[in-house]
């Protein structure tokens, strides 16, 4: 068990804001909607506190950064699919042990704030996609 799960440490980033093409309905193909992501991420703070070092856990900025490009390439039709493709990417590139994805789209359902999925993936996740893609 890592010392990550141990301690129950996590980065958040709540309310990240990028503009892609998702949608399953003729017209949501051929105009760019706002999806909102709020993730959690496993991290032992303990070190990162010690040394005051971005190097010793996880870049919230380059998480972000990363985030954001990956959403606005993406043209998806189910915030499903968005939601697990990009917690195997977070898996993948940042080496973590997990990953809590909460995405919605605001202002998808008439009379409903918004409209969305939350999961969470872990490194089993990554390694049953990557063998099934064998």
């Amino acid at each position: 068990m890592t010392s990550a799960l141990i301690s129950g440490d996590r980065i958040f980033l709540r309310g990240l804001a990028a503009e892609c093409i998702i949608g399953f309905i003729e017209w949501e193909r051929r105009v760019k909607q706002t999806v909102v992501v709020d993730l959690e991420l496993p991290v032992d703070c303990r070190r990162a506190a010690a040394t005051d070092d971005v190097a010793d856990t996880v870049d919230y900025k380059r998480v972000a950064k990363r985030v954001q490009a990956y959403i606005e390439a993406s043209e998806f039709k189910l915030v499903e699919t968005l939601a697990h493709r990009l917690a195997l990417l977070l898996l993948e590139e940042f080496a973590i042990e997990w990953v809590r994805v909460s995405l919605n789209k605001p202002g998808a359902i008439r009379n409903s704030r918004d409209v969305g999925v939350v999961i969470e993936r872990s490194r089993a996740d990554l390694t049953a996609a990557a063998a099934a893609r064998l």
